[in-house]
């Protein structure tokens, strides 16, 4: 079974930086798209970066411009640069496979205040 750990959580300040890592335990992460989510309180989560097996990414728009995903397929490691940070960007961040496919980690927290 896929374990995921997610890394690299804090606080912050706005217009600040944090970098997340989540590391699988299984190098089959390596050969599929990977995404960060992220849930804040009383919302659902929701992806806002995807990586493909190319490398390709994909981001929602309110991060878009800011957050840079990146992997590391020998250490079987996604990546979340998150530059210009903003209140909003509040929540536990988790990586899963794309879609979701794998089962959830405990998530790492990030708390932006001004």
């Amino acid at each position: 079974q896929v374990q995921l750990v997610e890394a690299g959580g804090g606080s912050g300040q706005v217009g600040g930086a944090l970098r997340l890592s989540c590391a699988a335990s299984t190098s089959m992460c390596s050969k599929i798209g990977r995404s960060w989510y992220r849930q804040a309180p009383g919302t659902q989560r929701g992806s806002v970066a995807t990586i493909s097996n190319s490398g390709s990414t994909t981001y929602v728009a309110s991060v878009e411009g800011r957050f840079t995903i990146s992997r590391d397929n020998n250490k079987n490691t996604v990546y979340l640069q998150m530059n210009s940070l903003k209140p909003e960007d509040t929540a536990v961040y988790y990586c899963n496979g794309a879609g979701g496919r794998f089962p959830w980690g405990q998530g790492t927290q990030v708390t932006v205040s001004s």
